[in-house]
């Protein structure tokens, strides 16, 4: 069947079947173009610095900004969310100081492998069952505005914390995008539902929130302790608490996560062994545990230097001297990066009261 030979309702239809069929949890169809204020607002962000090493938002900044230079032939946006949201309490761990706290959606399969596996199979019915068009999909890995474009697509709304809000969801979905070449009516955008609250602002432990709807990644812990290369601010470092990988503060305290249903998606349902893992094993991986131990994890992307830095930061912040030989123990490392952690950890804890 040609590309129009269907309305376009009928066409936005099938297609928002098929992905519900294929596991999404959320369809939302938008134009391929952004606003005025998207770009302002990205504009700024990046003048300001609040990218911090991320070099990459600024080289491709105009892709972001404008859907249709990342690709010329594309007239709509299909966003897709999966939601991962967590059956117990997230944050449940950061009470137990001698445990590593690492974020919700690291705690299984990285989700770019899911979420893309279920994006090229809508693909690929797309484009046999609308003979003639095209598609590309994205998940996180290319310069797509996918939050303004969820928001756009009716999914959910960019909240004070700067990530997607679901009515439905909470701030607990992954998303990914098809861009295409059909001509798809749009979604009416959502509208804001943050309201007075200031939940999320008040939660975030190195206060990454100059405003509302505002971030300073060079503060925020995700980027710390993911996309930050180096030592990690010594200002900072004790704001961490045992946060080892992303923090799920902001997300966690909003009031929206009441409506989610915890996933059922077995790649996403947390791991036991990464539900608060003790410092102590973690600091004691070399390179091959640290790849076997997080085959397939998100976290395995960070490499071993990064996340063992982490984990003696959080070792350091754990006021337990019982930990002080483990950071001693890798004050001679061969990295200089995980050298410094454990240095500042051991003198952190030499200073500590013994517990009883």
């Amino acid at each position: 069947m040609a590309t129009g030979d269907l309305p376009t309702d009928d066409a936005r239809a099938l297609i928002r079947a098929e992905a519900l069929r294929l596991g999404f949890d959320a369809v939302g169809f938008a134009r391929a173009e952004l606003g005025p204020e998207v770009r302002d607002r990205l504009a700024d962000f990046l003048a300001a610095g609040m990218h911090g090493e991320m070099g990459w938002m600024e080289g491709r900044a105009d892709q972001r900004a404008h859907p249709q230079a990342l690709w010329p032939e594309a007239l709509s946006v299909i966003s897709l969310g999966l939601s991962y949201a967590p059956a117990d309490d997230p944050l449940a761990s950061l009470a137990r100081p001698d445990r590593a706290t690492i974020s919700v959606y690291a705690r299984h399969r990285d989700y770019h492998d899911l979420v893309k596996s279920r994006l090229k199979a809508l693909a690929r019915w797309m484009v046999a069952r609308f003979v003639g068009s095209d598609v590309k999909v994205f998940v996180d890995t290319a310069p797509v505005a996918e939050k303004p474009l969820a928001q756009q697509s009716g999914l959910g709304w960019q909240g004070k914390h700067t990530n997607l809000v679901s009515r439905a969801h909470g701030s607990w979905l992954f998303l990914g995008e098809v861009y295409t070449t059909l001509a798809l009516e749009p979604d009416a955008p959502h509208a804001d539902r943050c309201g007075s609250c200031t939940r999320c602002q008040v939660a975030c432990p190195t206060d990454a929130f100059p405003a509302p709807y505002r971030l300073d990644a060079r503060r925020c812990v995700s980027y710390l302790t993911i996309e930050h290369r180096g030592p990690i601010p010594e200002e900072l470092r004790p704001r961490l608490g045992n946060r080892i990988y992303g923090c799920d503060d902001c997300l966690a305290v909003c009031p929206w996560n009441r409506f989610a249903r915890p996933t059922a998606v077995p790649g996403l349902v947390a791991r036991d062994d990464l539900i608060a893992p003790r410092l102590a094993e973690l600091a004691a991986l070399d390179d091959a545990a640290f790849r076997a131990r997080f085959s397939g994890s998100p976290v395995k992307r960070i490499g071993r230097a990064r996340f063992v830095r982490n984990v003696l930061n959080a070792i350091g912040n754990s006021g337990d001297p019982a930990l002080r030989p483990v950071a001693e123990a890798l004050a001679a490392d061969p990295d200089p990066v995980v050298a410094d952690s454990a240095r500042w950890a051991a003198a952190r804890l030499a200073t500590a009261p013994a517990q009883a």
